[in-house]
């Protein structure tokens, strides 16, 4: 499944779901956490059901349920008991314990094998467990984080810099789930841009996320979606590239290093470059 742009859709927002579905990201996020009041959830519970056992030709199907503690993940779980969805997004999940009993759960009411994606830093206790993610590797669809929740958490009185640059201990929470997400073996999703009008800050955020070894992007609104796409897509020129470092390698089997362009490239540089081309082709 290519998961370069994950789209939120507030779950009491049917009316949306259509419109979302054709802005072009690789999967929708069917909310049923923050974006839906509590007096809403039943409703958002309904219209997410009714979406999910209907017909549809869209992208892949994610639900982001309430976190696992309280009765409305419970109410949640019940309600998709029928469905399938494509994945179930979790907040404030707290390492591999989390997904061990979020399984169990899933199990229960018949939706076993339904891959999660947490999100992996929204509480204090959560950042010690972020390398136990690798534990449940195959039940992972990705792994993303959140720089909302935590300063809360904490008392903090913002995630970020003046400039809009996180400060250094959300900076610390972006890099453990970067690394945490590749030793899991499982996509790396960037956190959201806010600002959903500011499409030059966007590329700026995407490209450092891309660069920086993200592998997609969750976004909230449409138009943020294209920009996601295009900075986690290799281009062209990178593309002609890895694949005259593949060919120059298959030239010369057994070898360890070798010259292309003047420059020496080894076993680092290929890896480097099949990762790119299998971003173009994820087959």
């Amino acid at each position: 499944m290519r998961l370069r742009s994950l789209l939120f859709v507030p779950g009491d927002r049917p009316d949306r779901f259509a419109k979302a579905a054709a802005a072009g990201a690789d999967t929708l996020i069917l909310d049923l956490e923050d974006s839906v009041a509590v007096d809403r959830k039943a409703f958002a519970r309904e219209a997410i059901v009714s979406c999910l056992i209907g017909s549809w030709d869209g992208p892949p199907r994610f639900v982001r349920i309430n976190p696992l503690e309280g009765d409305l993940c419970d109410a949640d779980i019940a309600a998709l008991a029928n469905t399938r969805p494509d994945a179930i997004v979790l907040p404030k999940a707290e390492g591999a314990a989390s997904v061990h009993m979020l399984v169990t759960r899933l199990a229960a009411v018949g939706l076993g094998g339904v891959p999660i994606l947490p999100i992996a830093t929204e509480t204090p206790r959560a950042i010690f467990a972020l390398g136990s993610f690798a534990e449940v590797g195959p039940s992972l669809a990705g792994l993303t984080w959140g720089a909302e929740d935590l300063p809360a958490a904490i008392g903090a009185a913002t995630s970020r810099e003046a400039d809009g640059r996180y400060t250094a201990p959300y900076e610390l929470a972006r890099s453990l789930t970067l690394f945490a997400a590749h030793a899991a073996d499982v996509a790396a999703i960037e956190t959201v841009f806010p600002a959903f009008r500011d499409l030059e800050g966007l590329t700026a955020y995407a490209a450092r996320a891309a660069r920086d070894g993200y592998t997609g992007m969750m976004a909230i609104h449409p138009a943020q979606v294209s920009v996601i796409n295009r900075a986690f897509s290799p281009s062209e020129a990178a593309l002609t590239h890895a694949r005259r470092v593949i060919a120059a390698f298959e030239a010369s089997p057994g070898v360890g290093a070798i010259q292309l362009d003047g420059v020496m490239i080894d076993a680092p540089h290929l890896k480097q470059a099949r990762h790119l081309v299998g971003l173009a082709d994820p087959g």
